[in-house]
Protein backbone atom coordinates (compact mmCIF):
# COMPACT_ATOMS: atom_id res chain seq x y z
CA UNK A 1 0.00 0.00 0.00
CA UNK A 2 1.33 3.58 -1.02
CA UNK A 3 1.86 5.43 2.19
CA UNK A 4 1.91 9.22 2.38
CA UNK A 5 4.91 10.44 4.39
CA UNK A 6 3.50 13.43 6.28
CA UNK A 7 6.45 13.83 8.12
CA UNK A 8 8.82 14.53 4.51
CA UNK A 9 5.86 16.55 3.75
CA UNK A 10 6.58 18.75 6.94
CA UNK A 11 9.80 18.71 6.39
CA UNK A 12 9.91 19.66 2.45
CA UNK A 13 7.82 22.43 3.33
CA UNK A 14 10.05 23.96 5.48
CA UNK A 15 12.47 24.54 2.70
CA UNK A 16 10.67 27.48 0.84
CA UNK A 17 11.34 29.29 4.69
CA UNK A 18 14.94 28.24 4.73
CA UNK A 19 15.67 28.66 1.42
CA UNK A 20 13.86 32.25 1.04
CA UNK A 21 15.85 33.42 4.48
CA UNK A 22 19.01 32.67 2.47
CA UNK A 23 18.15 33.82 -1.25
CA UNK A 24 16.29 36.95 -0.68
CA UNK A 25 18.86 38.03 2.14
CA UNK A 26 20.16 41.54 1.03
CA UNK A 27 23.76 40.00 0.65
CA UNK A 28 22.73 37.39 -1.80
CA UNK A 29 19.83 38.69 -3.85
CA UNK A 30 17.49 40.25 -1.82
CA UNK A 31 18.67 44.46 -2.41
CA UNK A 32 18.90 42.75 -5.96
CA UNK A 33 14.95 41.25 -5.94
CA UNK A 34 12.97 44.27 -4.17
CA UNK A 35 14.72 46.86 -6.84
CA UNK A 36 13.60 44.83 -9.45
CA UNK A 37 10.07 43.84 -8.00
CA UNK A 38 9.61 47.64 -6.92
CA UNK A 39 9.84 47.42 -3.22
CA UNK A 40 11.02 49.08 -0.49
CA UNK A 41 12.44 48.93 2.89
CA UNK A 42 9.39 50.35 4.18
CA UNK A 43 6.89 48.66 2.12
CA UNK A 44 8.56 45.01 3.83
CA UNK A 45 7.99 46.41 6.78
CA UNK A 46 4.98 45.30 9.32
CA UNK A 47 3.79 41.73 10.83
CA UNK A 48 5.02 38.97 8.94
CA UNK A 49 3.85 35.91 11.20
CA UNK A 50 0.88 35.63 9.09
CA UNK A 51 3.01 35.75 6.05
CA UNK A 52 5.27 33.41 7.52
CA UNK A 53 2.22 30.72 8.18
CA UNK A 54 0.52 30.78 4.98
CA UNK A 55 3.76 30.36 3.17
CA UNK A 56 4.08 27.19 5.08
CA UNK A 57 0.63 26.05 4.48
CA UNK A 58 1.31 26.67 0.95
CA UNK A 59 4.39 24.81 0.71
CA UNK A 60 3.03 21.73 2.35
CA UNK A 61 0.33 21.66 -0.64
CA UNK A 62 3.29 22.01 -3.14
CA UNK A 63 5.54 19.18 -1.16
CA UNK A 64 2.02 17.00 -1.20
CA UNK A 65 1.81 17.62 -4.81
CA UNK A 66 5.28 17.03 -5.70
CA UNK A 67 5.11 13.38 -4.49
CA UNK A 68 2.65 13.10 -7.92
CA UNK A 69 5.89 14.08 -9.76
CA UNK A 70 8.68 12.15 -8.47
CA UNK A 71 7.34 9.26 -6.78
CA UNK A 72 6.65 6.57 -9.99
CA UNK A 73 4.26 4.31 -7.76
CA UNK A 74 1.58 7.11 -7.19
CA UNK A 75 1.06 7.04 -10.83
CA UNK A 76 0.83 2.98 -11.16
CA UNK A 77 -1.83 3.30 -8.41
CA UNK A 78 -3.46 5.64 -10.37
CA UNK A 79 -3.61 2.85 -13.25
CA UNK A 80 -6.02 1.04 -11.28
CA UNK A 81 -8.04 4.13 -10.15
CA UNK A 82 -6.29 4.63 -6.51
CA UNK A 83 -7.40 1.45 -5.07
CA UNK A 84 -5.43 -1.36 -4.60
CA UNK A 85 -8.28 -3.82 -3.50
CA UNK A 86 -9.19 -3.24 -7.01
CA UNK A 87 -6.27 -4.35 -9.13
CA UNK A 88 -5.58 -7.19 -11.22
CA UNK A 89 -3.11 -9.53 -10.02
CA UNK A 90 -0.72 -8.04 -12.56
CA UNK A 91 -0.42 -4.88 -10.62
CA UNK A 92 0.75 -6.47 -7.33
CA UNK A 93 3.54 -8.35 -9.38
CA UNK A 94 3.88 -4.98 -10.44
CA UNK A 95 4.64 -3.57 -7.35
CA UNK A 96 6.51 -6.19 -5.70
CA UNK A 97 8.83 -6.11 -8.40
CA UNK A 98 9.62 -2.11 -8.98
CA UNK A 99 7.55 -0.86 -5.68
CA UNK A 100 10.28 0.76 -3.60
CA UNK A 101 12.15 1.11 -7.47
CA UNK A 102 13.18 4.64 -7.80
CA UNK A 103 12.76 6.10 -4.12
CA UNK A 104 15.79 8.09 -3.89
CA UNK A 105 16.81 11.86 -3.17
CA UNK A 106 19.14 12.31 -6.37
CA UNK A 107 15.78 10.65 -8.82
CA UNK A 108 13.06 13.06 -6.47
CA UNK A 109 15.69 15.99 -7.25
CA UNK A 110 16.07 15.47 -10.59
CA UNK A 111 12.49 15.15 -11.34
CA UNK A 112 11.40 18.90 -9.13
CA UNK A 113 14.80 19.95 -11.32
CA UNK A 114 12.81 19.30 -14.56
CA UNK A 115 9.45 20.60 -13.27
CA UNK A 116 11.43 23.90 -12.27
CA UNK A 117 12.70 24.35 -15.97
CA UNK A 118 9.35 23.52 -17.81
CA UNK A 119 6.66 24.34 -15.44
CA UNK A 120 8.06 27.07 -13.10
CA UNK A 121 9.90 29.28 -15.24
CA UNK A 122 7.49 29.52 -18.14
CA UNK A 123 4.67 30.17 -14.98
CA UNK A 124 7.13 33.10 -13.61
CA UNK A 125 8.19 34.43 -16.97
CA UNK A 126 4.82 34.64 -18.39
CA UNK A 127 3.68 36.73 -14.95
CA UNK A 128 6.53 39.05 -15.51
CA UNK A 129 6.00 39.68 -18.59
CA UNK A 130 2.31 41.02 -18.24
CA UNK A 131 3.65 42.63 -15.14
CA UNK A 132 6.14 43.93 -16.99
CA UNK A 133 8.85 43.08 -14.65
CA UNK A 134 12.63 42.65 -15.93
CA UNK A 135 14.35 39.38 -16.90
CA UNK A 136 16.76 39.83 -13.79
CA UNK A 137 13.30 39.49 -11.56
CA UNK A 138 12.18 36.90 -13.85
CA UNK A 139 15.62 34.51 -13.21
CA UNK A 140 16.38 35.24 -9.51
CA UNK A 141 12.75 34.13 -8.47
CA UNK A 142 13.00 31.07 -10.99
CA UNK A 143 16.09 30.00 -9.87
CA UNK A 144 15.23 30.47 -6.18
CA UNK A 145 11.63 27.76 -6.97
CA UNK A 146 13.89 25.50 -9.25
CA UNK A 147 16.57 25.33 -6.09
CA UNK A 148 14.00 25.29 -3.25
CA UNK A 149 11.96 22.45 -5.23
CA UNK A 150 14.65 20.74 -5.84
CA UNK A 151 15.60 19.89 -2.55
CA UNK A 152 12.04 19.76 -1.84
CA UNK A 153 11.26 16.49 -4.24
CA UNK A 154 14.65 14.90 -2.94
CA UNK A 155 13.44 14.74 0.04
CA UNK A 156 9.72 13.47 -0.52
CA UNK A 157 11.02 10.69 -2.60
CA UNK A 158 13.81 9.71 -0.79
CA UNK A 159 12.03 9.49 3.09
CA UNK A 160 9.78 6.54 2.61
CA UNK A 161 7.86 4.62 4.65
CA UNK A 162 8.50 1.04 4.89
CA UNK A 163 6.47 -0.88 7.96
CA UNK A 164 5.63 2.53 9.91
CA UNK A 165 9.24 2.88 9.92
CA UNK A 166 10.47 5.55 7.81
CA UNK A 167 13.70 5.40 5.49
CA UNK A 168 16.11 7.64 3.60
CA UNK A 169 17.46 5.32 0.64
CA UNK A 170 21.25 5.91 0.46
CA UNK A 171 21.21 5.88 -3.43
Amino acid sequence: MMQINFWAILVAAIVPLIMGFIWYHPKIFGTVWMREAGLSEDKMQGQMIGVFIFSLILSALMAFFLQMVTIHQFGAMGMVGGDEMNAKDSYTAFMKDYGMAYRSFGHGALHSFMAGIFFVFPLIAINAMFERKSWKYTMINTAYWTITITIMGGIICGWYAVDGFYWVTQK
